[in-house]
């Protein structure tokens, strides 16, 4: 049982009170004793406040202490509903307020792959010490913002947009897809081994520097429009770093808008990435193969300290930039190695290998000889001072620009040695000299001739210089090695 003080009581004490409370502010307002004190005054003050505020609960209409549902401070319900309108109010707001942008910006069409890019436009990049590139949601950069894509047209990326809202203020028409999503824009595609590469390494590096994350999916783009699938050795390759199986997102659900909890964005490729971060996540996507294919930790060159094994694979491919005459090649080089003691030579067909046939052929290789083509991103699987021996057709030297020598590169990143490469000088000439990117495309899917003498003395000088630096590396005190990869 309650117990209530009658209301005529209470009123007679707060009445006593008051009258004293005056009293006492006369004494001390016609008093000169330097006592005095303000802060005494404040105090009274004060008390008075909280015996107002205590009469006007017990006087108030509309309270009832009797009743089980009241609170002393149910007068304040009125202004809690009234603000609860004024945030469901400024939340729709917000909601109608999201713009969205065309994903593919046609003003950025001469400059698409630099700067701010045409994809996404309107963000600037994140930029980690090492030069990589990205954006990252949400963040202080974004105001703590996610980010939203709306459409799915895979011919017109100006009619697929972005936009940025509020995790509490998304549009209503929305799905929030939960979890970590990595949205790649790329300017070439994600079937060859190249580019796809060269597209999805800026991730891996990013989840190095992040604990390891892994994405619960991937969103992908060219040009902004959507792709709803990597090639094989694409998605094998990030199913052997990740751990698990990599889902692409098609957007079944329509057009969208889907906002996503957190994502990751990456449209410069490996841009403007350092070399030694190219290089740590090139190791890194190399340990995940081997260990995935069930291939240990090898060392170079300790087979034998007197006769080293040089292990020389002559890696084909048909169609396009194959060799005319691949029969006439391999004899060349099997001749030469059969000269070299302890040579052993492998001639393999790119197209028929399986993901971890590659990954174990590329591991067992010291010297690769291969046509200029996707499947020399292979090397990436081979140790670092191996060495790589390129050929094109003919055309590609005078008309195929600076893409042409992305293997040199890529072997600098590995810490391998280009051993150089050879360019066919006899075919078809270009019926449009001056014109440059006909004659490229003339010349593009060109087979490779051969040249027996040139090819033999140059298999001769790599075999050498191989054979000499694996004497020298076996003559050196082992290092152990870690067989454990870094994520």
């Amino acid at each position: 049982m309650k117990c209530l003080i009658p209301k005529s009581q209470i009123f007679h004490l707060q009445q006593s009170n008051l009258m004293e409370m005056e009293n006492g502010l006369k004494m001390f307002t016609q008093t000169n004793k330097p006592c005095f004190s303000t802060k005494l005054i404040c105090t009274y003050l004060s008390a008075l406040f909280l015996l107002l505020i205590l009469f006007h609960i017990q006087t108030s209409p509309f309270t009832s202490l009797s009743s089980p549902t009241s609170t002393p401070w149910s007068f304040f319900h009125p202004w809690k509903s009234s603000n609860h309108k004024v945030v469901e109010t400024l939340t729709d707001r917000l909601r109608d307020s999201v713009t969205f942008l065309p994903l593919k910006d046609l003003r950025f069409a001469e400059t698409a792959m630099t700067g701010n890019t045409w994809f996404m436009s309107s963000l600037n990049d994140s930029h980690d010490e090492d030069g990589s590139e990205y954006l990252y949601f949400p963040s202080p950069a974004s105001k703590g913002k996610i980010l939203c894509i709306k459409g799915r047209n895979t011919r017109d990326g100006t009619k697929n947009s972005y936009a940025l809202a509020w995790p509490e203020s998304i549009p209503n028409s929305a799905t929030l897809i939960p979890g970590l999503t990595y949205v790649s824009d790329t300017y070439y595609n994600y079937d060859n081994l190249w580019h796809g590469l060269c597209a999805v390494a800026p991730f891996v590096s990013w989840s190095v520097k992040n604990q390891c994350l892994k994405p619960t999916r991937w969103v992908l783009f060219h040009w902004g429009e959507l792709r709803t699938k990597m090639g094989s050795w694409v998605e094998n390759l990030l199913k052997a770093n990740y751990g698990s199986g990599v889902v692409v997102d098609r957007f079944e659900g329509g057009d969208g808008p889907y906002c996503f909890e957190k994502a990751v964005v990456m449209r410069h490729d490996l841009g403007r990435m350092g070399e030694e971060r190219k290089m740590e996540v090139f190791q890194l996507l190399r340990c995940k193969a081997r260990e995935v294919c069930g291939l240990k930790m090898m060392r170079r060159g300790n087979e034998q300290k007197e006769v080293p094994l040089i292990r020389l694979t002559l890696l084909m491919r048909r169609g396009s930039r194959a060799f005319k005459n691949g029969t006439a090649v391999a004899d060349v080089f099997a001749k030469e190695c059969a000269s070299v003691k302890g040579c052993i030579l492998s001639v393999v067909q790119s197209e028929d290998l399986s993901f971890c046939d590659q990954v174990r052929v590329m591991t067992n290789t010291d010297i690769v000889a291969s046509p200029h083509g996707a499947q020399l991103t292979n090397m990436l699987f081979m140790d670092q001072g191996s060495s790589i021996m390129e050929f094109f057709p003919k055309g590609w030297l005078e008309h195929a620009g600076i893409g042409q020598y992305v293997f040199h590169w890529m072997a600098n990143q590995l810490m391998m040695k280009h051993q150089g490469a050879w360019w066919d000088s006899i075919g078809n000439e270009c019926p449009l000299p001056e014109q440059e990117l006909e004659c490229f495309l003339f010349h593009k899917d060109g087979q490779v001739g051969h040249n027996e003498t040139y090819f033999a003395e140059w298999a001769r000088k790599v075999l050498n210089q191989v054979r000499i630096s694996k004497l020298e590396e076996a003559s050196k005190k082992p290092q152990p090695i870690s067989s454990a990869c870094q994520c």
